[in-house]
């Protein structure tokens, strides 16, 4: 979700289970990016040493959003210490914690005017606390800055280190999302390094710690899921607590990665959104070229407002 994501063609279920490698569908073909802006926003943040889950996922919104002057700040450096198989983010031995990062993410989000700043980072199994304090900091720095503003952090499982999660919500961001990727059962395939039950069990702490910030998760769809085990998925998350949900499209980043095995069809989006709202969710975006990121402030707004009324609480439910 947050970090897959090249626009071209992959390996699709023809309906046999053979895999064929196909042009993509017309539902997939994203609006195309407006070149000047791409280019000029991307050396303004290269040249304050940023990085983007934009350019460094290939997000397929990339040329709408950077049009539109919105990104999304991925910190702790551009090298993750894990491997996932559907990630277009490079993995290796990343670099040393910058300690000017937080202060570079504020002012370039005061640069461009954000309303709703969004921040997500690599997974840094190698610091001690998953880079918890540095997402604190962001947090903090934003709030300098743009006090106005909302803040968004989209965060690894910290090794399900719950100390590392009550430091970033004790920060006050106003949404904490965290990315279950995928349906259980295809964790040792897609991603072996992370846990479900942990990731359920991070998105619960949030929720319990701070009850005032929005609780969001995502997913993906055309790795071979079926579509009860998303359904289950969609309780599972509803248990813990999260109130806003993203779905989009598997697309293969290069050949290297996991192949594409269905192309959903924007029908099926929907039905699992209508689901979704059925459950209880406040905020639900279900669509092939849906990530993360997608319209986050919009989803923040509605969560905000659904918690007013009283309503996604855990477990709550309306059906």
């Amino acid at each position: 979700m947050g970090v897959n994501g090249a626009v071209r063609g992959g390996a699709a279920d023809t309906g046999g289970g053979e895999a064929v490698r196909e042009r993509l569908p017309r539902w997939l073909l994203p609006e195309l990016p407006k070149r000047p802006e791409l280019e000029r926003l991307g050396r303004k943040l290269r040249g304050m040493g940023l990085h983007t889950v934009c350019q460094s996922a290939r997000c397929p919104n990339v040329g709408e959003c950077f049009g539109r002057g919105n990104a999304t700040f991925m910190i702790l450096g551009d090298m993750c210490t894990r491997d996932c198989r559907f990630c277009a983010v490079d993995h290796g031995r990343p670099s040393p914690v910058d300690p000017g990062e937080p202060r570079r993410v504020a002012e370039a989000a005061a640069m461009l005017g954000l309303a709703h700043v969004v921040i997500t980072s690599v997974t840094r199994d190698d610091l001690a606390d998953g880079g918890a304090g540095h997402f604190a900091a962001s947090i903090a720095a934003v709030r300098e800055l743009l006090p106005d503003a909302g803040v968004e952090v989209l965060v690894p499982d910290f090794g399900g280190n719950r100390a590392a999660v009550e430091v970033v919500m004790t920060a006050g961001p106003d949404v904490l999302n965290h990315n279950v990727e995928t349906v259980p059962r295809l964790y040792p395939e897609v991603r072996p390094q992370a846990d479900y039950a942990r990731s359920l069990e991070l998105l619960g702490w949030a929720r319990e710690m701070a009850p005032q910030s929005v609780t969001k998760s995502g997913f993906m769809v055309g790795l071979g899921e079926e579509e009860d085990e998303v359904v289950a998925l969609l309780g599972d998350l509803r248990a813990a607590g999260v109130e806003a949900v993203t779905i989009g499209q598997y697309l293969q980043p290069t050949r290297a990665h996991l192949p594409v095995v269905k192309y959903v069809r924007p029908e099926i989006f929907d039905s699992y959104a209508e689901r979704a709202r059925e459950m209880g969710f406040a905020a639900v975006l279900s669509g092939p070229l849906v990530r993360s990121s997608y319209h986050a402030g919009e989803m923040a707004a509605a969560g905000r407002d659904r918690s007013r009324e009283g309503g996604c609480g855990p477990g709550d439910r309306s059906s």
